[in-house]
């Protein structure tokens, strides 16, 4: 059974870190690209950051360059986005995402930054 549990949400004020969790089972994490995605109140849910499988290259979305860092840890089958510098209007919930063909989505893990 294939799952994808996110965690590290949380309330943060501007300019603070958050680290953000995907962890992943029922399936080869290692053979697989993971994607974070974000949704903010009334918004679209949009593509944040990803990261392959096979050379760990990375893809950043313009808004969190710089800012936000994805890694892999296929012995602990998890992938990470570490958050630095946090902003009001990275505000959403986050969620990270597989393909095997049918696509699975974790539950999402609130981030809020304010003051």
């Amino acid at each position: 059974q294939v799952q994808l549990v996110e965690s590290g949400g949380g309330l943060v004020q501007p300019g603070g870190s958050l680290r953000l969790s995907c962890a992943a089972s029922g399936f080869t994490l290692d053979y697989y690209a993971i994607g974070w995605f974000r949704q903010a109140p009334g918004k679209e849910r949009e593509g944040v950051s990803c990261i392959s499988s096979s050379d760990g290259s990375t893809y950043y979305t313009d808004s969190v360059k710089g800012r936000f860092t994805i890694s892999r840890d296929n012995a602990k089958t998890t992938v990470s986005l570490q958050m630095n510098n946090l902003k009001p209007e990275d505000t959403a919930v986050y969620y990270c995402r597989v393909d095997l063909g049918r696509t699975y989505w974790g539950q999402g893990t609130q981030v809020t930054v304010s003051s």
